[in-house]
């Protein structure tokens, strides 16, 4: 089973846990999006034949919060789907933004909408 770990809040940790967050978002940047979008042999993200950007397919999500030292809380929670939010400026053209190595990249998210979770 695939499964993704992310660290989070406890704002958030809490609110996954009872049921009221039921999307987790995190940014898309050159230096991690190899960890949350699928690539060809040459670096490039796949886009399917219709557009849409191809995402890593994960089952779960372990969470974990607190510090780093000793034993951080965590649950394990389902991924029902994810896709990838480009956002536009007020023209509805895509935000282009450069990283700290000058390296362009659309502004953009992946969104995981979540299931049931599994264990906590």
């Amino acid at each position: 089973m695939s499964n993704l770990t992310l660290s989070i809040k406890q704002q958030y940790f809490d609110e996954i846990k009872i049921g009221t967050k039921t999307i987790e978002t995190r940014d898309l940047k050159p230096k991690n999006n190899k960890k949350y979008l699928l690539h060809d042999e040459n670096d490039n993200v796949l886009i399917s034949e219709d557009g849409i950007i191809l995402t890593r397919s994960y089952k779960t999500i372990t969470f974990l919060t607190g510090a780093y030292k000793g034993t951080r809380p965590k649950m394990v929670v389902e991924v029902v789907s994810s896709e990838v939010v480009l956002f536009e400026d007020e023209k509805g053209e895509l935000i282009l933004l450069k990283d700290e190595n000058q390296e362009e990249y659309y502004a953009s998210v992946i969104e995981y909408k979540l299931g049931k979770v599994l264990n906590v």
